[in-house]
């Protein structure tokens, strides 16, 4: 019998933090406040927390806490990209550790989140009990590239790439980032919508969900999350100076527990691999019928019996 999720929970605390003089984060915990820590990051970038979230996790069992990061969902301002990179999200999620006067805690990501989770260990490790990471996202060149050029997911969906790159010219057609970008954040509101509309389709076609309708002239939209998503990416995640895989040693020992998906179109299946391999104290289970997503019902029964096994370990 496969594992759901459990049951609907709400927030004990939700508050505000002001973690610069720009920037405040929403923060939400749930569960027994008593219990073990676990911090949840989520992806994107740009993305933001949702109810769903909370319930990866017994809440008789984990102290849930919850996050938005800089400029995402009801973090404050809503899409601001000043002050916002990878180095200050690591930081950010320090802060809230010491804010909320937790010494150690679990730590779960997935995609962009899982990227973070690795970050923040390397950074600060002795905090860290250990973590879970769904469909990796290492942040290297050519994990971006596989997204957001004609040589990588393009191949697997080339009706759907073509849609998307068709209208830019010829020679911005392999390697659309920018352009796609400069578009999405045009003070011109169709060329913007547009792009928006393009953006959303592809990245439909990757996670093999059905795409929301076009958004037509008047439809309110909200652009942020992939304005924040196209800023980290086209800025190489902010991580170029120091790749992830050769700084990994720097974790030490902490139990890291991988689950990926077999048909994971966005963030494929060797950046799992590579990321175990360099890893030997990991364990990597890759489900062969699931994708990207966490609300597949083959990946949320290996999430949730992840954090049944650490709650076992650390109680």
């Amino acid at each position: 019998m496969l594992h759901s999720l459990y049951p609907d929970i709400k927030p004990f605390s939700q508050q505000y933090l002001e973690v610069s003089p720009l920037h405040q984060l929403y923060i939400e915990q749930c569960g027994n406040e008593q219990g073990i820590p676990v911090v949840f990051l989520h992806g994107g970038p740009g993305s933001g927390c949702r109810e769903q979230h909370r319930c990866y996790f017994d809440p008789a069992i984990y102290h849930i806490i919850l996050f938005d990061q800089r400029g995402c969902g009801r973090s404050k301002p809503q899409g601001e990209l000043k002050e916002n990179n990878t180095i200050a999200l690591v930081e950010d999620i320090n802060v809230i550790r010491k804010h909320l006067g937790i010494s150690q805690w679990l730590v779960f990501g997935g995609s962009w989140g899982a990227t973070l989770a690795l970050l923040y260990a390397k950074q600060y490790p002795t905090q860290v009990l250990g973590m879970i990471l769904r469909g990796v996202f290492l942040g290297r060149p050519q994990d971006i590239n596989w997204v957001y050029s004609n040589n990588g997911a393009a191949k697997i969906y080339p009706e759907a790439w073509q849609a998307f790159v068709e209208e830019l010219p010829l020679h911005q057609q392999q390697t659309p980032l920018k352009a796609i970008y400069q578009q999405l954040i045009s003070s011109d509101e169709q060329i913007s919508r547009n792009a928006y509309n393009r953006l959303q389709q592809w990245e439909s076609a990757i996670l093999n969900i059905q795409p929301s309708p076009p958004a037509s002239k008047g439809d309110a939209i909200n652009k942020y999350p992939s304005i924040i998503q196209l800023h980290y990416s086209i800025n190489h995640c902010f991580i170029e100076q120091s790749p992830i895989l050769e700084q990994i040693y720097r974790i030490g020992d902490i139990p890291i527990n991988i689950i990926q998906g077999r048909f994971d179109f966005v963030c494929p299946v060797e950046q799992a691999w590579q990321l175990a391999y360099h890893c030997p104290q990991s364990t990597l289970t890759v489900i062969d019928e699931a994708g990207h997503l966490a609300n597949e019902p083959l990946m949320i029964n290996a999430l949730v019996e992840a954090t049944r096994s650490f709650a076992k370990q650390l109680s």
